[in-house]
């Protein structure tokens, strides 16, 4: 995975190989490499690592402090973390600006690569043009659905140096576009070429199997077609049709964790969880945790570990001085009342000091943290309340164990999608409920779960079953779309902001889930500039407005201002 020398290797080769003479062809080495010898599959390694496993920098600040928690997937913020939950729902122009950094400077790379591999380019190749071509599908659909219009038609063309920003129906239409033309080159071919030109194990998601590439273009292009279905109008059920039949029905894109590169070149959830204590650890999130064990999820125990503080006592106390003097009884209940709410068996008591105490029944317990709390209420949310990810989540580098790999598109979100389709009758002659469950099945072995037990937890549990009303249909598939996206916080996200479900937000009481998807009790949540609104995208780093101003007020002009409460075109 370390491609670094290769391209020094290139660049010296067609400098090289442009100077042809008498002394060249004498002093040639037979068994040196030569231009001949140079493939683009080299180049494919770095161009799938540079938008889907940043180094440490960009990996914490965009997934950890924003996408996952935005999800609901986790949250952090315990007694003697260094934040509360409340982190990223106000702004920070340093940690916007790093992910915003990262997303845009990846057109650079991505533009090269393409450049290389299209007709009239140095390694001229139309089956890695079409690689290049969905890796620029997989690229846009996250920029975009990160922070709206983004500059799309105008990003790579070396003559513009400030591009403008393309409305999102325009991004999605090209990249569709894009997709096709991908699925018309690849065709029925299997390979890249022969030789040098066959990629293989430089390709980490599919090892250079093409059909899987053309799996993966329809997949995206049916995500992107039923994302976009409807909003503003648009009618893109002949891209949803066209692209039903095609996609990974049984394979997983994924793109494995090396487990020994630096994480100042490519960074996994270990680099932030074990070396950054005071900052790094996190927790399930409530949601997450409480679907999973309300259904008999078997992927409970694969995702997350039980709390550490079963049998212990917790001494909540009271603070003697401050605001939070008032707030004490509000707080310690909705402490107690949110663990009784995930099935804690909790005995309240008083210690001499007039400070309350609970003790934990034996369990085992898995208790997800109430995601999006503030500093008030920090010191009662000891760490060991909550259930930690998994080891195989936060797994150290260089220990010889798995990695849980970073999620591309999986067979169970085809699946989903397809059951979605059908619900929503843009396809028909399929059954929804059969697609419902075969994703389940798939989602769960992704992650390590027998198909027996996957088998009897679709006999008996009602979660299982696609029935109810619509909309009733809908819910079960988005929350099982965004179970599934577990470790992917972007996708996730994007489910919760195009669907409406699952509602992440428990409500001040500590009980059940707020109605609307907002908070507004400050003394619990924090508000932040979203004004306890749920968050829509995230703004447009500082570097936006310094290098392409003009162009950055006017989408702010067109979408909307640049607030992460601003919805994006195909939001609920």
């Amino acid at each position: 995975m370390r491609n670094i020398l290769f391209y020094l290797t290139f660049s010296f080769i067609f400098i090289v190989s442009s100077c042809t003479s008498d002394f060249d062809e004498i002093n040639t080495k037979p068994d040196a490499l030569t231009a001949a010898d140079v493939s683009a599959k080299f180049f494919v390694t770095n161009t799938q690592l540079g938008i889907f496993a940043p180094n440490r920098y960009p990996y914490w600040r965009g997934p950890l402090i924003h996408a996952d928690r935005f999800s609901g997937h986790t949250a952090f913020g315990y007694k003697s973390n260094w934040w509360s939950d409340g982190l990223g729902y106000t702004y920070s122009g340093g940690y916007t600006g790093a992910v915003w950094g990262w997303m845009s400077g990846y057109n650079s790379s991505l533009t090269s690569f393409t450049n290389f591999v299209k007709a009239g380019g140095t390694l001229e190749n139309d089956k890695f043009e079409a690689i290049a071509l969905i890796m620029k599908g997989l690229y846009y659909q996250k920029y975009t659905d990160t922070f709206g219009m983004v500059p799309y038609t105008e990003a790579s063309n070396p003559d513009i140096t400030t591009p403008k920003f393309d409305d999102q129906k325009v991004i999605y239409e090209g990249v569709i576009a894009d997709l096709d033309q991908a699925i018309s080159i690849i065709g029925s071919a299997t390979t890249t070429g022969e030789g040098p030109q066959l990629l293989g194990d430089n390709d980490l998601f599919f090892k250079g199997n093409l059909q899987d590439w053309k799996a993966l273009a329809n997949s995206l292009k049916l995500k992107m077609a039923l994302r976009g279905h409807g909003a503003g109008g648009a009618d893109y059920s002949a891209h949803v049709t066209a692209a039903a039949s095609g996609v990974l029905a049984t394979k997983d894109a994924v793109l494995p964790r090396d487990i020994e590169i630096s994480q100042w070149s490519s960074a996994v959830y270990g680099d932030i969880w074990h070396n950054f204590y005071g900052g790094g650890r996190w927790h399930l999130g409530s949601k997450l945790a409480d679907v999973l064990r309300a259904n008999n999820d078997p992927r409970l125990t694969k995702m997350a570990r039980p709390i550490e503080g079963a049998g212990k006592t917790f001494t909540l106390t009271k603070p003697a001085s401050g605001s939070n003097v008032a707030l004490y009884p509000t707080h310690t209940a909705f402490v107690v009342n949110h663990l009784k709410d995930s099935g804690v068996d909790v005995t309240e008591g008083t210690d001499a000091s007039g400070n309350v105490t609970l003790t934990l029944g034996a369990g085992p317990y898995y208790v997800g943290q109430p995601v999006r709390t503030n500093g008030k209420i920090k010191p009662f949310l000891f760490a060991d309340l909550w259930s930690r990810p998994s080891d195989y989540v936060v797994q150290k580098k260089n220990e010889g164990k798995p990695i849980a790999p970073q999620i591309i598109h999986t067979a169970a979100e085809s699946h989903f999608l397809l059951a979605q389709a059908t619900v929503l009758g843009v396809l028909s002659g399929e059954s929804a409920q059969t697609h419902y469950q075969n994703g389940i099945k798939h989602s769960m072995r992704m992650w390590g779960v027998t198909d027996a037990d996957a088998a009897t937890y679709i006999a008996n549990e009602a979660m299982a079953k696609l029935d109810g009303t619509t909309e009733q249909k809908l819910e079960k598939i988005a929350t099982q779309r965004w179970v599934a996206y577990y470790t992917e916080g972007y996708e996730a996200w994007a489910i919760v902001r195009d669907t409406g479900y699952p509602v992440v937000y428990k409500n001040a009481n500590g009980t059940g889930y707020s109605a609307t998807n907002t908070v507004s009790d400050s003394d619990i949540f924090e508000l932040g500039n979203l004004d306890g609104a749920y968050p829509q995208r995230m703004r447009y780093g500082s570097d936006a407005y310094n290098k392409n101003n003009a162009n950055t007020e006017a989408a702010n002009a067109a979408q909307g201002a640049d607030t992460q409460k601003t919805k994006l075109w195909w939001a609920k």
